[in-house]
C-alpha cells in the first residue's frame, strides 16, 4: 500500500521538496515549506481560479476522485509533520503571522479529506456545475489562452464523472445534501442545456470576441473547434449530470438536516465551525450569542419602526414593506443602477475613512441566471459586485444600501483589492477567510450609518434587518445543525425577526442546513471588529483616529480573528507611545 502511495505521490507531482539545509533558520525552512506547498497546491488545483492570470493558460481541470483526494491528505499530513518542526517562537513577526494563518490553512484542507467533504461537491447555494460557468469570464487575450481553454471545456466530461463517483459514495454512506433543501436544483443544471446550438452555450461566450491579433482564418478554426466540443462533450455532459440528479441524488439523498446527522456529525460540526469562524466556540455558546444579538437588535428595529411614524405593530409594518411597491423596482435595470447610483456615492466618502485606499476597480453585474434562484441578493469580489436582478419583488431596495456597502466598497470589493496589492504577501495569504471577510463587510454596513449612506428609517431598518439577518444566523445554523430545528420553524423564526422577502428567507434557510457553519462567521467576525475598535477608542481617547484604525485592520490581509486581535493590540500599543 505504502509503495502505491508513493507511485500516486509521484506521479502527482508531490515527492519532491525544496533542499534546504538542516542547520538552515527557521524562517528559512518555513518560508521554503509554504512556497513548496503552495507551488503543488497550484498544480492540483488547474483551471478553476478565474482571478489567477497564469489560470488562463491551465489545460484541465482539477482532479478530484477518491485516489487523488487520499494523496493530497498523504502530502498534508506530510506538510503538518514538518510544521511541527518549525518553532513558531523561532520566527520573524511577519512569518509569525504568516505561520498563523497558514498552519490552520493545511489543518483546513486535510480535514475536507478527513471528513471527506469532495463526496459533497455542492449545496442548495452553489455547486461544481454552476462555479465552473465562471471560467468563461475571461478574455481570450491570444490563441494559446484560447486553445487552452478549449482543452479544458473538453476536460469536464472527465470532471463530472469524478465528481459524480465521489456523490455516489456519498449516498452510500450517508452523506449528502439533505433532499429538503434540494427541490428544483436541477434548473441549475438544465439550464446549461436548453440553448438551441452550442454557439448559444454562456461556455461560447470568449470565443465570440477573439482578439484582432489571431488571424481571421485562426479564429474561424477555433469557434469552429468551440462548437464541436460544446456540443458533442459539454451539453452531453450537463445531460448525464441532470440525469444522475434526478434519478439517483434526489431520490436518495438524505432525510435528516442536521450536520450532527452526518457520519462522525458532531466532530464534522465542530470542524466546520473553527474552520468558518477561526475561533474555538461550541454550538451551545454561539446559539446564546445569537440570542442576546437578536434581542437587541430586535429593540433597534422597533425604535426605527416608530421613527417612520407607522402605525401598527411589527407584523404589520414587516408586511407593509414586503408589498409597497414604493420599494421595489420595476425592472432588473432600475435595480443596477440604484445599486451603482449607491456605490458611487459611497466611493466619494471613502478617504475620509481610510488612508489605505485600492487601486483596483469593480463592475457591476447581474447574478447569472443559473444561480440567480438560490443565491442571496449580491455577491462581491475584488472585481465584481454581482446584484440579484431575478424575482425583483424578493429584492426591496431598502435593503440595497447596506448590501452595497457589505458586497462592494467598502466591504468585498474594496477588501479584496487590498489583498491582491499586497504583493509582499505570499501567494497562499490571498486565499478568503470567512471570519475576516465577512466580519469586515459586515461592519461596513454599520460603518454606512458614519459615512451619511442611509438617507432615511427605512433604509435604516433595512440596514438593522441586515444585522438582525446575521444574528438570526447564529440562533438558526446551531439551531438545526446541533439543537434538532425542523426547516419550518427555521424559517418562521428568520422571517418573524427581518424584513426579508419569503423567497430570500426560503433560499436562506437552505443555505444554512446545506452549508453548515458557514453563516456563523458574519456576525461573530463583525462583532470581533467592533470589540476591538471600542478598546481602540478606550485606550486612546482623543488619539483615536478612525482612518487609521480601519488602516490597521485591512493592512494584515485576511488572518484569523485571533490575529487580528493581537494585531490591533500591537497597533493600539504603538499609538500610545507613538
Amino acid at each position: 500500500m505504502r509503495l502505491v502511495l508513493w507511485l500516486l505521490l509521484t506521479a502527482l507531482g508531490v515527492a519532491a521538496r525544496a533542499d534546504v539545509p538542516a542547520n538552515a533558520s527557521a524562517d528559512a525552512r518555513f518560508v521554503a515549506l509554504y512556497t513548496e506547498e503552495w507551488d503543488w497546491r497550484r498544480r492540483q488545483f488547474p483551471g478553476i481560479d478565474s482571478e489567477r492570470e497564469s489560470s488562463a493558460y491551465d489545460e484541465r481541470l482539477p482532479a478530484v476522485d477518491a485516489k487523488t483526494q487520499a494523496a493530497r491528505g498523504a502530502y498534508w499530513r506530510a506538510i503538518l509533520r514538518r510544521l511541527d518542526a518549525i518553532a513558531p517562537a523561532e520566527l520573524s513577526a511577519e512569518n509569525r503571522i504568516h505561520y498563523a494563518v497558514y498552519r490552520p490553512q493545511i489543518e483546513n484542507l486535510l480535514a475536507g479529506i478527513r471528513f471527506r467533504d469532495y463526496e459533497m461537491p455542492l449545496n442548495s447555494d452553489s455547486q461544481f456545475w454552476t462555479d465552473l460557468q465562471f471560467i468563461a469570464d475571461r478574455p481570450l487575450r491570444d490563441a494559446r489562452q484560447a486553445r487552452a481553454y478549449l482543452a479544458r471545456l473538453a476536460d469536464i466530461p472527465r470532471y463530472f464523472d469524478e465528481n459524480i463517483a465521489n456523490m455516489r459514495a456519498g449516498l452510500k454512506r450517508g452523506f449528502s445534501v439533505p433532499r429538503a433543501v434540494l427541490a428544483g436544483r436541477e434548473d441549475s443544471i438544465s439550464t446549461f442545456i436548453h440553448v438551441d446550438t452550442p454557439q448559444d452555450s454562456v461556455f461560447y461566450k470568449p470565443l465570440r470576441e477573439l482578439p484582432a491579433a489571431i488571424p481571421a482564418d485562426e479564429q474561424a478554426a477555433l469557434r469552429a473547434e468551440a462548437a464541436r466540443i460544446l456540443g458533442e462533450r459539454v451539453l452531453p455532459a450537463y445531460r448525464a449530470l441532470l440525469a444522475f440528479f434526478r434519478d439517483e441524488y434526489l431520490p436518495h439523498a438524505r432525510r435528516t438536516l442536521a450536520a450532527e446527522a452526518l457520519p462522525d456529525g458532531k466532530a464534522y460540526y465542530r470542524q466546520q465551525i473553527r474552520q468558518y469562524t477561526t475561533l474555538d466556540l461550541d454550538p451551545e455558546t454561539i446559539h446564546r450569542i445569537g440570542l442576546a444579538e437578536v434581542a437587541r437588535i430586535d429593540a433597534e428595529m422597533r425604535a426605527t419602526m416608530a421613527a417612520t411614524g407607522f402605525h401598527g405593530d411589527f407584523a404589520a409594518f414587516q408586511q407593509f414593506l414586503r408589498t409597497d411597491p414604493r420599494f421595489y423596482a420595476r425592472t432588473p435595470e432600475e435595480l443596477l443602477m440604484r445599486a451603482a447610483w449607491i456605490a458611487k456615492r459611497v466611493d466619494g466618502k471613502l478617504a475620509q475613512f481610510f488612508g489605505l485606499l485600492p487601486r483596483g476597480r469593480f463592475g457591476i453585474e447581474p447574478v447569472p441566471a443559473a444561480l440567480a434562484p438560490y443565491w442571496t441578493a449580491g455577491r462581491g469580489s475584488a472585481h465584481t459586485y454581482w446584484v440579484n436582478t431575478y424575482d425583483l419583488p424578493s429584492r426591496p431596495l431598502y435593503n440595497l444600501p447596506a448590501l452595497t456597502l457589505h458586497e462592494s466598497a467598502p466591504g468585498h470589493a474594496f477588501q479584496g483589492a487590498l489583498v491582491e496589492e499586497q504583493k509582499n504577501l505570499p501567494e497562499f495569504r490571498h486565499e478568503y477567510l470567512s471570519a475576516y471577510g465577512e466580519g469586515w463587510a459586515l461592519y461596513c454596513e454599520k460603518l454606512g450609518r458614519e459615512m451619511g449612506i442611509y438617507e432615511n428609517a427605512y433604509e435604516e431598518f433595512g440596514r438593522e434587518s441586515y444585522e438582525m439577518w446575521r444574528a438570526a444566523r447564529l440562533v438558526i445554523d446551531t439551531g438545526i445543525h446541533h439543537e434538532g430545528w425542523t426547516r419550518e420553524a427555521a424559517i418562521r423564526y428568520l422571517a418573524d425577526h427581518t424584513a426579508l422577502s419569503p423567497h430570500e428567507v426560503e433560499t436562506e434557510v437552505d443555505r444554512y442546513i446545506s452549508w453548515p457553519a458557514q453563516a456563523l462567521s458574519y456576525k461573530l467576525g463583525e462583532r470581533t471588529i467592533l470589540e476591538l475598535r471600542a478598546l481602540a477608542e478606550r485606550e486612546l481617547g482623543t488619539d483615536f483616529d478612525l482612518r487609521k484604525f480601519h488602516d490597521a485592520v485591512l493592512e494584515t490581509g485576511a488572518v484569523p480573528l485571533p490575529v487580528l486581535e493581537a494585531h490591533i493590540r500591537e497597533f493600539i500599543d504603538r499609538e500610545r507611545h507613538r
